[in-house]
């Protein structure tokens, strides 16, 4: 199980140098792209050199021109919508190929209901993101559980899963008895008055810990 860290404000960035080597994957939040631009993928590079980088662009058109400049700015990943169309996810997942990145099919705004098998969609997908919005969460629209309770039915289809949406020390136990490959923590590390010492403690809880692992999906 491998886990990824969001960095959705800019106090997050200091946060990086302390945990750069116990994370997976480094996630450029999309408040941070929208207002730092795609510089803050570099700086995100240069604070955690050879960490993999998640882009969370929440591309739902343009898949060319969107995959071009994320993956040709330095990231290793990016993500689709699934609500986006087959033609978009097709582009940005073939320019992702010339870089030798990935593309993350994710769920937020959606559903994972109307997803097919994993074989549907091209080899440069790396994974699903069961992904529950921040706002429909602070409004009680929609909690955590519900997506904890579709990571099977995602294994089933064939994917690998990433599960995000505000997982904290609470959460923890519920989000990791299903499995999924990734475990995206954001605030509870970054917001924390020691992140590295709440980072090591949540990996400690972690499964099948490793970092010698594929980001590619066949």
């Amino acid at each position: 199980m491998m886990l990824q860290l969001a960095i959705d404000r800019p106090q997050g960035l200091s946060v990086i140098r302390q945990v750069a080597d116990l994370v997976d994957i480094l996630e450029v939040g999309t408040p941070m792209l929208n207002r730092f631009g795609l510089a803050v993928i570099s700086t995100v590079r240069e604070l955690a050199p050879g960490v993999p980088i998640l882009v969370d662009a929440k591309v739902v058109d343009g898949g060319t021109q969107e995959a071009e400049m994320v993956f040709n700015a330095g990231a290793t990943l990016m993500t689709v919508l699934s609500s986006a169309s087959e033609a978009t996810l097709r582009a940005a997942t073939e320019v992702a190929g010339k870089y030798g990145a990935y593309v993350v099919i994710d769920t937020i705004g959606g559903s994972a209901d109307s997803l097919p098998e994993r074989s549907a969609y091209p080899e440069r997908c790396a994974w699903v993101a069961l992904h529950v919005s921040s706002d429909a969460r602070k409004a009680g629209d929609a909690h955590l559980s519900a997506q904890i309770s579709t990571v099977t039915r995602m294994h089933d289809l064939g994917y690998r899963v990433a599960l995000a949406g505000g997982i904290n020390r609470a959460d923890l136990d519920a989000a990791v008895s299903v499995a999924p490959e990734i475990l995206v923590i954001g605030g509870a590390i970054t917001n924390d008055v020691d992140p590295r010492g709440t980072t090591e403690w949540m990996l400690s809880q972690l499964p099948d810990r490793g970092r010698g692992w594929s980001l590619g999906m066949k």
